[in-house]
Parts: C-alpha cells; sequence; structure tokens
C-alpha cells in the first residue's frame, strides 16, 4: 500500500525550528472549521515544525500519523496529516503552522487514492524518520508520507519519503528505512520536481 500526499507549492516556505515537540492546544469539533485560518499567512516563516505537528495530530486523533505535508489554505500556512485513528478509520488533521493548534479534524472520505486498510507497522517512528533525514541533509522538512509497500522481488521495503528544503534552496527527496532508519537519497530528484517517472533507474543512492 503506496499513500501519497501531493507536495504543495508552499515547500519553498522555511520552516523556524522543528525540535522537539511541545505542548498544543487542540479544538474539540470533528469538522473543520473553514472560518479559523492559521495564525501564519502564506508565504511567512512557518513557526511549528514537522514533528510538533504530528504530536499535535496525535494528540487530537489517537493513531499512527502516516502522512504530514505543509500546505496553503486560504491564505494561512497549516500542516495536513493523515491519520490511521485507533478508531481504524482515516482522519484528516489540519494543524495551525504558526502555533500548532488543531485547525479541523474530520474523518477521510476521500478514496480516490487511499487504501483503506491499516497501514502496516514501522519501526522508525514519522518523528525519528524526520530526524535522520534532517541530520543527513540539514534544512526544512516539508512533507513527510509513510510508502509501506514491500516488494521481495524489486528490493523494495517500506520506508518515509521526506521532503527537505536544504539549506542550499534545494528540495532533496530522501528515503528513511522504516525498519532500520538508514537514509537514502532518491538521485532522479534533481531539483525537478517534476521530472522523476524516467528517472528511476538511477536508483537510491546512500547519504
Amino acid at each position: 500500500m503506496k499513500r501519497k500526499i501531493v507536495i504543495a507549492a508552499v515547500t519553498a516556505a522555511v520552516l523556524a525550528g522543528g525540535g522537539a515537540a511541545t505542548a498544543v492546544a487542540f479544538a474539540d469539533d470533528d469538522s473543520h472549521d473553514r472560518g479559523t485560518r492559521s495564525s501564519v499567512k502564506s508565504g511567512d516563516t512557518a513557526r511549528v515544525g514537522a514533528q510538533e505537528a504530528i504530536t499535535a495530530a496525535v494528540g487530537a486523533v489517537p493513531g499512527t500519523v502516516t502522512g504530514a505535508e505543509l500546505d496553503d489554505e486560504d491564505g494561512g500556512l497549516v500542516w495536513e496529516l493523515d491519520v490511521y485513528g485507533s478508531d481504524k478509520a482515516w482522519h484528516d488533521v489540519t494543524v495551525d503552522a504558526g502555533n500548532g493548534k488543531v485547525l479541523g479534524k474530520h474523518v477521510s472520505d476521500d478514496d480516490d487514492d487511499r487504501d483503506r486498510h491499516a497501514p502496516r507497522s514501522a519501526a522508525v517512528s514519522p518523528d525519528a524518520a524526520v530526524d535522520a533525514a534532517l541530520k543527513a541533509n540539514p534544512g526544512t522538512v516539508t512533507s513527510v508520507d509513510l510508502d509501506d509497500d514491500h516488494d521481495d522481488r524489486s528490493g523494495t521495503a517500506p520506508h518515509w519519503e521526506v521532503d527537505v528544503r536544504g539549506k542550499d534552496g534545494k528540495r532533496h527527496e530522501l528515503n528513511v528505512d522504516a525498519g532500520t532508519g538508514k537514509v537514502t537519497a532518491d538521485r532522479s530528484d534533481d531539483g525537478h520536481e517534476d521530472d522523476r517517472d524516467g528517472d528511476d533507474d538511477q536508483g537510491a543512492q546512500d547519504v
């Protein structure tokens, strides 16, 4: 099962921090309140990193986060997260990228690109995957997504796909093994986000 999140145009936004998670406030309702906007405008600096957003999401919806993306919504900067809840349902959670508050949460009704089965367990948590990616390539994480496919014939193993906006200003796509935490870089990602399909033969290389 592979669950992909479309990378938003705002991946160029620079996050401040992204270190240890801190306490956050949570919304009580289960519907997304479109009238509640992020405290930080699109294009500004986000003050909440991926790890803090993940902590906020599982605080609002207990379960497993399998994807997080920095996104632009209604003129504000937010984190959009996918959570497979303890209720065995998929949830979409929106977290304010400025203060870590959960702006909305609801059971997902998007069946177009989502396998409704439970994700496979991963020894490496999304937080640990983010930390490993940043150690390998310092910068800002803008997206993390679990690909839990396993194909013995092709050698594909479950891994976290982590997008990092490096200190060099370029986008880097890193794969973090979901079992060992080993980080590899997809060399087909040469900075051209739309030119990947034909470059798979280049493979992944150690960082």
